[in-house]
């Protein structure tokens, strides 16, 4: 099981980190890990976060881990001199990885599914709601 720790990912500019502060580690299966960027603006409501929970699959035979990443479109309402949220980018994963499979293949897959979903094309289909046509 890996560690729990931040996280550190660069904004839309390529190169600021920004910082995804572990709020609660996971204690177990169904128990989730979460995270958020206490440096967006807001409430502790309003701030994004991410959370990862793993479990077995029904026949135990692979291993399921499901999470979420919300974004808090915030805004300052200046009549009222309040933080409030607009709208919630989210999106969801879920990942099934069988217990019988080759390590270098787990490492191959981990790799290169969570790079398709890095590249610059799966980011502009995230950017703009529409799938590549």
């Amino acid at each position: 099981m890996p560690a729990a720790a931040n996280l550190t990912v660069k904004k839309n500019d390529g190169t600021t980190d920004i910082v995804y502060t572990m709020v609660t580690a996971s204690g177990g299966d169904r128990s989730p890990f979460l995270a958020r960027s206490q440096s967006a603006i807001g409430t502790v409501g309003q701030q994004p976060t991410i959370w990862v929970q793993s479990r077995n699959n029904g026949d135990n035979t692979a291993r399921r881990v499901e999470g979420k990443v919300t974004f808090p479109s915030v805004y300052t309402d200046t009549a009222q001199s309040l933080t409030k949220i607009r709208s919630t980018a989210i999106l969801e994963f879920s990942a099934v990885l069988p217990l019988d499979i080759a390590n270098a293949d787990a490492l191959e897959f981990s790799a290169q599914s969570t790079n398709l979903l890095a590249s610059a094309l799966m980011k502009s289909v995230f950017a703009v709601g529409y799938a590549p046509a």
